[in-house]
């Protein structure tokens, strides 16, 4: 019986040890396969970094600096370098920005080696690019469109920034360039200037900004033009005058409105003008910069759309025009900085495009009293890839017709009418500074059926007029010029 246990116990001893080693076995092979798991993934995001390198400048120049400096950095070329052009001033541009120039800085976005590659990524980039050319030729195109096929011919040529134009029924074609000049050009005879005209603050963004004719321009001569205006030596706001030409003199100027909240930054000017059809006078105004403060703001001109009468008195029925505290031209608010505004008369219908941050650029129908939300409700985000807002919709906030994303830096509007454009009668236009092309935007009851790029190359677009005429004009930058669309 001893014997007998004594072998049962020697057993079970066996068994143990067996099962301690087996164990320890199966816990050395589970580590092994994770270490394998583990280095298996360790060499996938190898493979997957070695294909999709972190620090990639022409990908981050796409991504974060194009939709300001172009695509092909024709923004950079024959630019002044107010702070340096050598790769050190860059370096310190990108890395804590230029607030009165908008740039902000990228110290927490980029490592500084991937700022040093961006800044040789620039400056290797802009030694290819060709310098503005004045009197460059642009030979006619022929643009095939998918309903209507149109010819671009030059009008105006050797032109610095067109930044506002107006046709009349002559053909007459009345135009600013952002420098601070303010030209006519008759059909047959050569490009005059106007003297005479206000000094502007040719700075960034501002400058010689649109240009508007009076309703009834033809009996009374009124021309207005709006221009960034320097009220200090280091502030400057966004202005409205009117005046008549006298030969080739700028006579009888009345101000007629100035935007409070000047400030020293040089960018978010606005500034469209359009009249309607009861002859109100519509002028958008940017945030100028203080996006913080201004476009929610009642006591601020900046980042509305403001209504007035032709000679600058301001309607009572405005509004806000009984609002303590308000500026009473306000018409509706919310808005960032609108580069394009357009009247549809047929149905009295006011449209407004304007540039958001990085993405959501946006298309709005502008009604009384509305407020379209920037900075609380937006599609987009800071330029250096941080947050501002989570909102894209909000109670009491309109929503845009049209929302691009990535931006298109829109700028410049009109809408077709008469009838040498049948298939796009009643058609939005918006032009594309960043891409080169314009938008056609068909509508129904105030919201997006179709869009359709148009033009596709023909250039960095500035502004588009529907003339009295019954054509269409392009301001086009890169080279500057004027062009008009012949329906094939």
């Amino acid at each position: 019986m001893v014997l007998f246990c004594n072998f049962i116990q020697r057993i079970k001893m066996r068994f143990t040890i067996t099962f301690f080693f087996l164990g320890i076995i199966l816990l050395l092979s589970a580590n092994c396969s994770k270490n394998n798991v583990k280095q298996e993934t360790a060499q996938s995001e190898s493979s997957t970094s070695a294909k999709t390198p972190l620090n990639d400048p022409a990908a981050h120049y796409k991504k974060y600096c194009a939709s300001c400096h172009g695509a092909e950095m024709k923004a950079f070329v024959d630019r002044k370098w107010k702070r340096g052009s050598s790769k050190e001033d860059l370096i310190k541009s990108i890395k804590y920005g230029i607030a009165d120039a908008g740039m902000p800085a990228y110290e927490a976005t980029f490592s500084d080696e991937e700022i040093a590659e961006l800044a040789t990524y620039i400056l290797e980039g802009i030694k290819d690019r060709k310098t503005y050319v004045t009197g460059y030729e642009v030979k006619e195109n022929v643009f095939e469109e998918d309903e209507l096929s149109v010819q671009v011919e030059n009008v105006v040529e050797g032109l610095e920034v067109p930044w506002g134009v107006k046709v009349d029924r002559q053909g007459v074609i009345y135009f600013t360039e952002r420098k601070g000049t303010f030209k006519i050009k008759k059909p047959g005879m050569e490009v005059m200037e106007i003297k005479g005209v206000p000094e502007v603050a040719a700075q960034i963004q501002g400058g010689m900004l649109d240009v508007a004719l009076h309703p009834d321009f033809e009996n009374n001569g009124w021309i207005y033009l709006s221009y960034s205006k320097k009220v200090k030596p280091l502030s400057k706001t966004t202005a409205v005058v009117r005046g008549k030409v006298n030969g080739d003199r700028w006579t009888d100027q009345e101000d007629i409105f100035e935007a409070n909240m000047a400030s020293s930054k040089g960018y978010h000017f606005g500034c469209r003008m359009v009249f309607d059809n009861a002859g109100y006078l519509y002028i958008s105004v940017g945030d100028r910069g203080s996006r913080d403060d201004n476009p929610q703001s009642l006591a601020s001109a900046c980042g509305k759309i403001h209504r007035i009468f032709d000679d600058g008195r301001i309607p009572e029925d405005n509004p806000f025009y009984d609002t303590e505290a308000a500026v009473k031209s306000i018409w509706a608010l919310g808005n960032r900085n609108p580069q394009g505004m357009a009247y549809d008369r047929i149905n009295d219908l006011l449209w407004e495009n304007e540039h958001g941050p990085r993405g959501g650029d946006e298309q709005n129908l502008i009604k009384a009293g509305f407020n379209y939300g920037w900075p609380e409700v937006s599609y987009g985000i800071n330029y250096n890839g941080t947050t501002f807002t989570e909102l894209t919709e909000k109670e009491g906030v309109e929503h845009p017709v049209v929302v691009w994303i990535p931006s298109i830096a829109p700028s410049g509007m009109a809408i077709v009418e008469g009838d040498n454009y049948p298939a796009w009668q009643g058609n939005l236009l918006n032009g594309s500074l960043r891409f080169n092309y314009i938008s056609r935007v068909e509508v129904e009851e105030g919201k997006k059926v179709v869009e359709e790029k148009i033009l596709e190359g023909l250039g960095r677009i500035r502004a588009i007029e529907m003339g009295l005429d019954g054509y269409l004009y392009v301001g086009v930058e890169d080279p500057g010029r004027i062009v008009k669309l012949i329906p094939q």
